[in-house]
């Protein structure tokens, strides 16, 4: 019954996250054919946009006016970035979007079908369980888009490449893991903020294809202006739900 139990468990839980997970990776990697890795760091500042909407429709948060008018203001600045973007590709922005969305729910996901169900997974334990059924899931993709285009001679495996690449994204899960436990979300979310300013320079330097015209950073600012808001009713709302519960214990110490 506890094998019964386990398989459905892994049935509601991890297949749907590992699903969306696995769309968010193909769907933003083939993106990256089509448009310049700057306005890809632009597209993402639709997450919050995206993962508001998920969660208000999956009923994990509520539809305020203050995170709507900063969803509103989010959407503004990324419709004015990308009329500034130069070499502007239609597919390229779709992939990109759906990889987003997708993104977005497999967040919304994991909050209901997780914590809900009083299960804690850290990032090493949920890709060790996540990790395999995804591998599922990019293979079918693979087989029947990319593979028929493919050719022996065209794979150029350079494991020193592959090593680093691995490496770095275990890096990741691991810094992540740490900096939430020491400090909190809202760091992850600054730093994530900081990281795009220097991922859309760094681009810029390096691949001269990938020019940014005064409209992108227009569009981008305001954009950013709107997330950097989002975060801050966030943490504000944390520290209200969390207030009552830490003076508890002052109550009970006057006592």
């Amino acid at each position: 019954m506890t094998r019964f139990h386990g398989i459905c468990r892994y049935a509601t839980c991890v297949i749907p996250i590992s699903a969306f997970f696995a769309s968010s990776l193909w769907f933003g990697n083939t993106a990256y054919l089509f448009i310049s890795v700057a306005f890809i760091q632009m597209l993402k500042a639709l997450m919050p946009v995206a993962t508001f909407l998920m969660a208000v429709i999956c009923g994990t948060d509520k539809l305020r006016c203050d995170l709507f008018l900063n969803m509103l203001l989010v959407s503004v600045g990324v419709v004015v970035s990308s009329y500034g973007e130069i070499h502007f590709n239609i597919v390229g922005t779709v992939y990109q979007v759906t990889g987003i969305f997708a993104e977005a729910l497999r967040l919304v996901l994991t909050q209901v079908l997780l914590q809900k169900k009083g299960l804690t997974l850290n990032p090493v334990t949920s890709l060790y369980y996540i990790a395999p059924c995804s591998f599922v899931f990019l293979f079918v993709p693979w087989y029947l888009l990319e593979k028929p285009g493919m050719e022996v001679t065209q794979i150029q495996f350079n494991f020193w490449i592959f090593f680093s690449n691995a490496l770095c994204a275990l890096a990741l899960n691991f810094s992540i893991f740490l900096v939430i436990g020491r400090t909190g979300a809202v760091t992850i979310r600054v730093a994530g903020v900081l990281k795009d300013w220097i991922l859309i320079t760094l681009s810029t330097i390096i691949f001269p294809e990938s020019t940014i015209t005064q409209l992108n950073i227009i569009g981008y600012a305001i954009a950013l202006c709107g997330v950097v808001m989002y975060n801050y009713l966030k943490a504000k709302d944390a520290r209200l739900t969390q207030t009552p519960v830490e003076s508890i214990p002052d109550r009970a110490a006057k006592v």
